[in-house]
Order: C-alpha cells, then structure tokens, then sequence
C-alpha cells in the first residue's frame, strides 16, 4: 500500500493499492519535492467520478505507467471534494492551457507547486509518453519550464481579478436586458438550456421562477415549469427510489452520468418545494417526497449527518464494474416483473425507441402525462397513478437484490448545509414535521462535530474524525441553512449562530481592498494563486451566497456595514455579467433590493401559526421574522405587545402600522 492507506477519503483510499507511490496533499510532501528538486504530479478526482475510474484501471494500476511516475516525481492525489481550494487553482490552469475542464484533472507542477502541463483523462500510452517528454524537457532545460510556468501563473492570477465599479447606477433594466441575451439558449421543447451534457443548476432556476413570479412573466413561468416537469419525468430522476443524478448526456434528459450527489439533490429539493408552492402541482409533491426518502435512506449516518454520494459504475451479474448497471433495465426483465401490466407500463416508461439506451438496455423516461396515457387507453387516472406507484415498487423491490453503487460515506459541512436547507424548504411547502426534526438534527450534528470551540468549521467528518479547515463555502451555505431554521422555529438562536460565523468570515476571509471573501481562510496555507469564487455553477458562488446571507441580516440586526458590503459585491458583479446562468444567484440577490422586497414581522402568541401558514404560499421577496415574547432581535425590537398578535409590513427599514388582520397583511405581500 502506498501513503493514501492513512487516509480517510473513499476516494483516496480507492487508490491505497495502487502500485503508484501516491502522497497526499501536505506541506511535507511539498517539501520533499523541493528537497528533491523532482517534478509533481498532481492527481484530482472524487469517489462517484466515472473516467476517474477508468484513468485509475488504465494507468494507475498499471505498474509501467507507475514505474515511469514513481522514478521522476512526487505523485499526489487529491479528493477534490476535501480540496476544493487546490481544485480550483489547477482547474484555472488546465482550462487557461486547454480551453476546457473536467474530471479526473490531472496537472504537471514544478518543485514548488506551479503547473507546467495539464489535461483532463489520458489513455496509459499517451500520460507515460507526456511524462517522459516533461522529465526530459525538466532535465535538459528547466529555465524554458520556468518561463513558461510564470507566465502561466500570470494567466491564473489574472483571472481574480475583478473590475471594481463605484457609484455605478445599477437598475433592474439591466436583468431584463441579462434575460432577454439568456432566452436565446431556451430549450422549449424539454426545458433547461438547449445542448448536450445538460445539467440541471437549480440556481438558475431559483432566480427565473422568482423573476416570472415578480414580473408576472407567464412565459418564464411556464419554460420553468416545462423544465421541472420533464427532468421529472426523465431518466435523470430516479423515479423508483427519488434522487436525481447529476446530469443527462442527452438533451431530453434522459440518460444520465448515473452518479447521484448530496448538493443537487439538496437543492433540487428547495427548487421542487418553491414551485410546488406557487403551482401546487401533485408531480412535485411525489419529486420532493421520493427524494428526501432516499436521501433518509441511503445517505444517512446514524448521527444525523448526510453522506456526499453514491457513484455511477456498479457491479453487473457478471461482477464487472459498469456505469448505470443498478439503473438500467432488459425488455424480458420487465416483462417478467410486470407481466399483463408490461404493455401499460411500456406507454408510461417508454420501452421503445424513446427510451432505449444502449446494449438492450432501457432507461425509464415518461414523455406523456399520466392523465394523457389513461385517457388513451379508457382508464381513470388515479387508476393508472395507483398502477405506477405498485409497478415503482415491484421495480424497487428487484433491484435492491442487485449489487449497489459504491458510497462516499465522508460528510462535508457545505453538502449538509445544503440539504439542511432541503429539508426545511420542503417542511415549509408540505408541512411534514418530520422534515423539520431531520434539520434540527442535522444541524445538531453539525455544530457538535465540525464546529470548533476556536470558532472555525471543519470541512469534512468520517469516521469520527473530523479533518481539514473549513472554506467560505462551508461557511457560506451554513450561515444559509442557519438563516432558513430560523424562520421555520423563529428561534433566535439560528440567527445569532449565523451571526457569529459570517463575523468570522469577516474577520479571517474578507479582502477589503477586492471587496469579496476569500475562498481560504488567512489561518490556511497558501496556495500558489488566491481563489475568490464570484461564478455560480452546479453550486452557487460562496460569495454570492454570502451576499445573500449579509442582506438578509442586516434586516435582522439592522447592520448598515453588512447591507454596504452586499451592495459593493453587486456593483463590482452585476455590470460586468456577460453569460448569466453563471451569475443566477447574484442576480437573485440583486432581486432583494428591488421594489417589490419587503419585510414581515409578526408578534403574539400565535406567531408560529401564522408563521407556518405564510411558509405555505410562494413569497421570494419577503424576509421573514416573528416572536411569541419580548425579542432582543433589533429588526422586532419594541413590536410585541401583550395579548395581541400583530403583523408589520416594512420597506427599506419603514414599516406601516402594525395590523391585526391576517388575510389583509397576505394579500398585501402577493402578486
């Protein structure tokens, strides 16, 4: 075994008996590649990644590749799920070098960490040739190495930079002239943007339901709509036991990369419970059900933490490791399980030329709704919906006697956060108080195993250890998570441990002079480029999210300096926007200075009653608060009054004359 047997990491661990001598990522190892003036390998890749597989069972479990690593350099593999901050630098590299990223990432460093050479998968006699070509290249002229290594370090610093804008004049126009630019990649016949891969970013959907909704833009209301409703109904969702995968390699959603991650399902469930509440649509309801059971189910500790994923190959029949083996379905499978019921079946899953995949196999995808296919065929559609639910568990109850894709059983402080959220968002929209006890645990679990006394976060818990210096996504997204406990318990408790967080960030990730968080903390080694990660994606930003945490609580603790720091964010992001999607976040808090954003607070003895029923309808632009006592909370300072229940509507730190009439105080805050 080589030095990755001491690790915790699934997937480091993956590689513990490879005949490669794999080191972790660690200022001794850094060192000895100093010491020994030798080139770095450096390795990226995570547990559910399918060509990191592969590279593995090519390459590096070959002993002649190894042979040729293990002579010339210190070769380091890295969990990019554990490092997104070395992640991220070499990702910067590889894409200024190649035009494009991905995983596994694999870069050649010199002595000192600065990349020289990278790529994404390489076959065996390619990496070993590239290898050899390097070591002669580092031989024979180091200097030209050099040279080409701080140009390139020059390139990767470039990229942080952001144009700081003052005393621009932002108006909401300018979403209008982002959207219009956005349309154009519409996808109106299956949702989402129109090309292959597809990915899902719920983000980008949280901000289009929230600007339709605000607009009253039908149109954007509906394609949001079409694409929820057919990533429902695609082979991306697992329609027999919830969850979705993390994006479809076609454009109609149907096959997908069959490894399902605790971040998109977290957020996919905010996403399905926002717009279950404005269209009330059953689809959604059974979306956000199914999947916060299977995330109960299969990725769940018995402390209340979340497990990060399970991976895309598993074992076949013939113990062969394939993508998508415990997904994928026989046409003589089916029939068997589903006997008279096979041809019905059929209609509503596609077992036809809609829905082949490949190599006889089936990936289930419905194309037609279930009132449409019980119409054609004479039945009543409850009927054919009871009909499903029993097909889905005779599917479910075949399949769990096959061998399961492999777990990644680490816990990360970010993806917890994230489906903490999930599950409080769909405790708003379905009123299941067993949601709600599942984030009140996770939370617990959080703060009693990666919060320190010293006030920092860790990263990452396995095992019963918790390792790694938390990053501003942890911070970020548990401040969030935080926030969202609050306003379903109205227990001040939440706001004031986001409170204590976001001023920790300030005080060891804020860059005054950039006007944005660093990824890494100032307690946290160097890396050879600072990362601030402003670009929504699959995730959204750590800073916009924390844009998004400070608006929200200056309005609770009425912090002038927290609403200042947000509005210089968007004025250094919003002009320069040029590709929105990567920037749907920020838009969305770009939405809460708008003038329909306002503020309800509630006081009396029946708050959380009325709180509860408020969290049943769709209200993006409300921040919420309430209290059943006297509160120290300066947003609700001096609003509790004795035996009355009241409700403020406030705008911009103005607030109207407290009401007794609930009705009337709704209709005011809906469109």
């Amino acid at each position: 075994m080589n030095e990755l047997s001491k690790e915790t990491s699934p997937y480091l661990l993956q590689h513990a008996q490879n005949p490669v001598y794999w080191k972790s990522w660690s200022s001794d190892t850094l060192a000895t590649a100093k010491n020994q003036n030798k080139l770095i390998i450096v390795s990226i890749g995570y547990s559910a990644c399918h060509w990191c597989h592969v590279m593995e069972h090519e390459t590096f479990e070959d002993q002649e590749a190894a042979q040729t690593m293990n002579q010339h350099f210190i070769n380091i593999k890295i969990d990019r799920e554990e490092r997104p901050d070395i992640d991220a630098v070499y990702m910067k590299a590889v894409q200024i070098m190649t035009g494009r990223g991905g995983w596994p990432l694999n870069v050649v460093c010199l002595p000192d960490g600065r990349p020289v050479w990278g790529g994404t998968y390489f076959r065996k006699e390619e990496w070993v040739e590239t290898l050899e070509q390097l070591q002669k290249l580092f031989e024979s002229n180091p200097e030209k190495m050099i040279e080409y290594a701080e140009k390139l370090h020059l390139g990767i610093e470039s990229l942080n930079l952001i144009e700081k804008k003052t005393n621009t004049d932002l108006g909401h126009e300018i979403l209008e002239t982002l959207l219009e630019k956005w349309t154009k990649s519409f996808d109106h016949d299956f949702g989402g943007m129109a090309r292959a891969p597809k990915f899902m970013m719920p983000n980008n959907y949280k901000f289009l339901l929230r600007y339709g909704y605000q607009t009253n833009n039908k149109e954007l209301l509906d394609f949001v709509n079409l694409t929820l409703t057919k990533m429902a109904f695609g082979g991306l969702f697992d329609t027999v036991d919830g969850g979705f995968s993390r994006y479809s390699v076609d454009m109609k959603w149907h096959v997908p990369h069959f490894e399902k991650m605790l971040y998109d399902n977290g957020q996919l469930v905010s996403l399905y419970s926002d717009a279950y509440k404005l269209t009330k649509n059953p689809l959604y309801k059974e979306v956000i059900e199914k999947t916060l059971n299977f995330v109960s189910t299969e990725l769940s500790n018995n402390q209340g933490g979340f497990y990060c994923a399970l991976d895309a190959d598993s074992l076949t029949k013939n113990q062969h490791l394939e993508e998508g083996a415990f997904y994928v379905w026989k046409k003589e499978e089916l029939q068997l399980i589903l006997q008279e019921d096979f041809e019905l079946f059929s209609q509503v899953f596609n077992i036809n030329d809609f829905g082949y995949w490949e190599e006889g196999n089936y990936v289930l995808i419905q194309k037609e709704t279930l009132e449409e296919i019980a119409s054609k065929n004479q039945i009543e559609s409850h009927l054919l919906q009871a009909k499903k639910k029993s097909w889905e568990h005779l599917l479910y109850k075949e399949r769990e006697k096959r061998s399961k894709p492999r777990l990644d059983d680490k816990c990360l402080t970010s993806w917890n956060a994230i489906m903490l959220k999930g599950f409080v968002d769909a405790y708003k929209a379905l009123q299941d108080e067993n949601y709600l006890e599942i984030a009140l645990e996770n939370a617990k679990f959080i703060i009693k195993n990666l919060w320190t006394e010293d006030g920092n976060l860790f990263r990452n818990y396995k095992d019963g250890k918790s390792t790694i210096n938390a990053y501003l996504e942890d911070y970020a997204l548990l401040i969030n998570s935080f926030i969202a406990l609050y306003e379903v318990t109205i227990d001040e408790k939440w706001l004031l441990n986001a409170k204590q967080l976001t001023d920790y960030c300030f005080e060891h990730f804020y860059d005054s002079e950039k006007s944005f968080f660093a990824f890494t903390s100032d307690l946290d080694e160097a890396l050879i480029s600072k990362h601030y990660e402003t670009e929504d994606n699959v995730i959204p930003a750590s800073n916009s999210v924390m844009a998004e945490n400070l608006f929200v609580l200056s309005i609770y603790f009425e912090n002038s300096y927290y609403e200042k720091v947000v509005q210089e964010m968007l004025q250094n992001i919003i002009p320069n926007i040029d590709y929105p999607s990567a920037f749907a976040n920020w838009m969305n808090v770009f939405l809460h200075f708008s003038e329909q954003n306002k503020e309800l607070a509630i006081t009396g003895k029946d708050t959380k009653h009325y709180i509860k029923t408020i969290h049943q309808d769709y209200l993006p632009n409300i921040i919420l608060a309430g209290a059943e006592k006297h509160s120290l909370l300066p947003f609700l300072n001096d609003r509790f009054v004795e035996n009355e229940t009241l409700f403020y509507v406030c705008q911009n730190r103005v607030c109207q004359i407290p009401s007794r009439d609930f009705e009337l105080t709704l209709s005011e805050l809906k469109y």
